[in-house]
């Protein structure tokens, strides 16, 4: 089997099917997304970051460099999708849609699950730490475009304080500074539910995505399309060296960067009215027409 086909089926294969499985479970038994979203931003996913970093490795300057390389991504594909944008003359809330799908990308559901299956657990280690800074724009940035500047910095402040995902960070980090050891019981607690999340995920990515809306303005989301999984990709390989990424933390980045658009988008376009069926038509498009970029990039990659 040549190697484009077998990246595919390896890895990405893979997290079609647990989408599509979540997909079907929307479909015929009506599975409330919202419930399993819930668990697994609240429950799963704060388990899996603290495993991730309370047993990686990384230094403080591993840590540093990927959470600016994360931050450096979201500036970059912001201001080359403004400007474009500008340019196409966009509709004012349509104009808000399209930066909120280039720049939010999706790097919980899919890019975890992409690291973990293509690189393993040191790729895993450093993905989190994108998918920890991807969260903290998610709701300050994201918050504020979707929103066209109607949500206060204490609005956008407090949904920051509600993100268990950085407190699990932050306590990770500690134990990892400090060597401390973790009680086996609770060990044992952590490495079960630490290992759920990432299916889990991709459950809620399939069940997300089916029950939404539609809407197909061409123009815009061939541009919005084109910007995210073709744009992501490229200013992430131009930048990740000159941002000092190297071997697993540069895969799991350039990874990362590259990523469809994050199912997120869609409940801050609901909430500030930002297009909603649009959005959710990028959150699907993206993420359908993804393997076509991603699997060429994982071969680039060395996968």
């Amino acid at each position: 089997m040549s190697a484009i086909p077998s990246l595919f089926l390896n890895n990405l294969l893979p997290i079609l099917l647990i989408a599509a499985l979540g997909y079907a479970l929307g479909q015929w038994l009506e599975v409330d997304p919202k419930s399993v979203s819930r668990m697994v931003f609240y429950v799963l996913s704060p388990f899996l970051v603290f495993d991730l970093l309370a047993n990686s490795q990384l230094s403080n300057g591993d840590i540093a460099r990927m959470m600016s390389f994360a931050a450096v991504q979201a500036l970059l594909i912001g201001a080359a999708t403004w400007v474009i944008g500008r340019a196409l003359r966009l509709e004012r809330q349509l104009f808000a849609a399209v930066m909120l799908t280039t720049i939010l990308v999706n790097a919980g559901n899919y890019g975890l699950s992409l690291n973990a299956f293509a690189f393993g657990e040191e790729a895993l280690a450093h993905a989190s730490l994108f998918f920890i800074t991807s969260a903290l724009i998610t709701y300050t940035a994201g918050v504020t475009i979707a929103s066209l500047g109607s949500a206060s910095l204490k609005e956008s402040l407090a949904r920051l304080a509600g993100i268990p995902a950085i407190y699990a960070a932050a306590l990770g980090g500690l134990f990892n500074a400090f060597n401390w050891p973790i009680p086996f019981p609770l060990e044992r607690t952590v490495s079960l539910l630490s290992d759920a999340t990432i299916p889990a995920m991709l459950i809620v990515l399939g069940l997300q995505v089916q029950r939404g809306q539609r809407s197909w303005e061409f123009k815009a989301l061939a541009f919005a399309t084109g910007m995210r999984l073709v744009g992501g990709a490229l200013i992430a390989l131009l930048t990740a060296g000159l941002l000092g990424l190297r071997g697993a933390a540069l895969n799991a980045g350039v990874i990362e960067a590259a990523t469809p658009t994050a199912v997120m988008t869609t409940i801050l376009a609901t909430e500030f009215d930002a297009r909603p069926a649009f959005v959710t038509s990028v959150v699907f498009i993206t993420t359908l027409l993804s393997p076509l970029t991603l699997t060429p990039l994982l071969a680039y990659l060395g996968a």
